[in-house]
Formats: structure tokens, C-alpha cells, sequence
């Protein structure tokens, strides 16, 4: 069985939009590098 991972051992960035704290997400696995923004509300706000 896999080893869990503890949601605050997770990477994290700061987002380039309101300046808050976001974890790693699933979805953006293949392109963390280049992800800015928490969410499409502050990528559209910026």
C-alpha cells in the first residue's frame, strides 16, 4: 500500500494574486513550476 502523504508536508507557493499560501494539487503535478495563482478567480483578477 502507498505511504500517505500529511497535507502540511505538501510543497507550497504564494499566490501571485491575493498573496495567501496554496498547497500542491494533484491536477497541477506536471507543470507545478509554472503555476502562479491559487485559483481561476485570481488568475482573472490580476
Amino acid at each position: 500500500m502507498a505511504k500517505m502523504i500529511r497535507k502540511g508536508d505538501l510543497a507550497q507557493k504564494i499566490c501571485a494574486g491575493c498573496g495567501r499560501p496554496f498547497s500542491w494539487r494533484r491536477k497541477w503535478a506536471r507543470d507545478w513550476e509554472n503555476v502562479r495563482f491559487c485559483s481561476d478567480r485570481c488568475r482573472r483578477a490580476r
